[in-house]
């Protein structure tokens, strides 16, 4: 399970048992708990040095990591200060810092500081435990600069022995799950990261990946700085450097398929989706698929010549997905290439539902209902554009640019695989509580992961995580009823239908409802729900199908 760890984690937490390059394999000690590790201050007088802010935060993260702790990523703590309005380089007070890591559901967070004259080097560091709340004593190690990593491996050998009494292993165990690292090597990694502009990020990394060629992370980098320019003819070599094993290998395998697709090779990117996919089931729980990496999977099967193959494949994404209006939008794309713009108008709509702000799936929708024939339709979707965007917010459709307008996803939603991972370590399935870091987003799509697979328990457990990360997600308040309608609890899936209508107005969840009101006997409220529900969206098809029935005096509703 350690490699298959390896191998799935990209950003957010790393899990534990993650060895990314011990030279001496050995079994890694269990987790003391999560930790969040932020940068170290320079507390010296030479600014040359500031690299090592983020520099011993980094070697901290990968240090607790190859010996078996979980800890959030650079990543994923910058991604979750943005998501605070925090820079993610600001100093913060003790207490600042306990409740971030509080509010990320962290156990430990690792701070410190560093004092260089350019030759000696003294680090310190301190443990701030979350619950109850602790305050380590200063860990110190004292040395050479140009001894770093050794003094860096003694002192979180010093920090996880004086935080765990019983920690199995001494320094020499310790140091041989740590991967050898040349320091200019190290450095010039770090200033990459750190550069401000395209051209000096790329010279430091080649710099370092040429310094240690067999080091996976600059290569990574490198190939995602290239891909960034959409230079695919430089990114996919250094792609290729990054071993099966790595941390992001499925992020760098993914982005060779994204690669693939924009150098217009669909044989080669539906091989690569597919190996991914099959990647993925192989390795996790059945069931275990990801929306980004179905889209692109059906862009190229329709390249191909696949229909069937790429509807099959963006249906799926869809169901994973409710929010995301680019997998109906594909759906719909791929039915009118096809001559059948009775079913693309279906899918337009739905993809204009999901993002009403979208003229481009609005312009598509009114395309193809004129070319069915339903100019009244078509006429009066223009009339509610004009009103809500603008008279002049619908773009130009020409048919020979359909192939242009396909939504290629260019980003993998790694933190979905850590829940995956988490989920098949936990003895009972349910989602643990350490992924309660995780985004709200993360969690829901979980969930929506295993209620598609019909395991109705964890998909519950995965909606009420993602509630507890953000009580008024209307998608996990949505995922909820349908656990609950699922399971026949029909008065507990109303209360959570009637909660996400309170965040966000849908006349697809109003729908739902007059569907569970039919369920239960209940025509009236069923009439208001859908009278709502059509207000919302006049032409919504399942709403009209439904008031017909209710209409023909037909007060049972089937479920779909």
């Amino acid at each position: 399970m350690v490699c298959l760890a390896v191998c799935l984690l990209g950003c957010g937490i790393v899990s534990a048992g993650q060895q990314q390059a011990s030279v001496h394999p050995a079994i890694a000690p269990t987790s003391q708990g999560i930790f969040l590790v932020f940068p170290f201050e320079n507390d010296g007088t030479s600014p040359r040095l500031d690299w090592l802010c983020e520099g011993l935060e980094e070697l901290t993260i990968q240090r607790l990591s190859a010996a078996g702790q979980q800890v959030y990523t650079h990543a994923g703590r910058t991604s979750e200060l943005d998501r605070y309005g925090l820079p993610p380089t600001a100093r913060f007070s003790h207490a600042t810092m306990l409740r971030i890591g509080a509010d990320l559901d962290a156990d430990f967070v690792v701070f410190g500081k560093f004092n260089s004259d350019g030759k000696a080097l003294t680090v310190e560091t301190r443990v701030l435990r979350v619950s109850p709340t602790t305050l380590s004593a200063p860990i110190r190690e004292s040395g050479q600069l140009e001894g770093l990593m050794e003094l860096h491996t003694r002192l979180v050998w010093k920090l996880l022995a004086a935080n765990d009494k019983g920690f199995p292993l001494n320094v020499a165990e310790f140091s041989k799950l740590q991967r050898p690292l040349r320091l200019d090597a190290f450095e010039h990694y770090i200033r990459g990261l750190l550069a401000n502009d395209d051209d000096g990020r790329l010279r430091e990394l080649r710099e370092s990946a040429g310094l240690e060629p067999d080091w996976p992370e600059p290569a990574f980098a490198l190939g995602q700085a290239y891909f960034s320019r959409r230079d695919c003819e430089s990114a996919l070599p250094w792609l290729a450097r990054v071993p099966a094993t790595h941390a992001r290998a499925t992020e760098a395998i993914f982005t060779t398929g994204v690669c693939r697709l924009l150098m217009n090779q669909p044989d080669k990117a539906e091989e690569v989706f597919l190996g991914l996919q099959d990647r993925l089931k192989k390795h996790l729980v059945a069931g275990a698929e990801l929306p980004e990496i179905l889209n692109d999977l059906a862009l190229a099967q329709a390249r191909r010549g696949n229909t069937p193959g790429a509807a099959s494949s963006l249906l799926r994404a869809l169901d994973l997905d409710p929010d995301e209006d680019d997998y109906p939008f594909n759906l719909g794309l791929l039915y009118l290439r096809g001559n059948d713009a009775t079913t693309a108008a279906k899918y337009f709509r739905e993809a204009s539902d999901r993002e009403p702000d979208n003229p481009e799936d609005r312009a598509l929708l009114i395309y193809a209902l004129e070319k069915t024939g339903n100019r009244s339709e078509a006429n009066e979707e223009r009339g509610a554009t004009a009103e809500a965007l603008g008279p002049n917010a619908l773009p130009a459709v020409k048919p020979e640019t359909f192939a242009k307008l396909q939504r290629v996803t260019t980003e993998l939603d790694t933190a979905t695989l850590q829940l995956e991972v988490a989920s098949r370590e936990s003895s009972n399935g349910s989602v643990p509580t350490s992924t309660a870091a995780t985004s709200s987003s993360s969690l829901g799509r979980k969930g929506r992961q295993e209620l598609v697979a019909g395991r109705l328990d964890s998909a519950e457990a995965a909606f009420r995580a993602a509630l507890t990360v953000a009580p008024h997600d209307a998608s996990a308040h949505r995922g909820m009823a349908e656990v609950f309608r699922r399971k026949n609890r029909r008065a507990e899936a109303i209360q959570e239908l009637q909660a996400a209508l309170e965040q966000r107005d849908s006349a697809v969840d109003r729908t739902t409802l007059a569907r569970i009101y039919l369920e239960q006997k209940k025509p009236e409220l069923a009439k208001t729900e859908l009278a709502r529900a059509l207000k919302l969206a006049p032409n919504y098809a399942e709403a009209r199908q439904l008031q017909e029935h209710l209409q023909n005096g037909k007060t049972q509703a089937t479920t779909p």
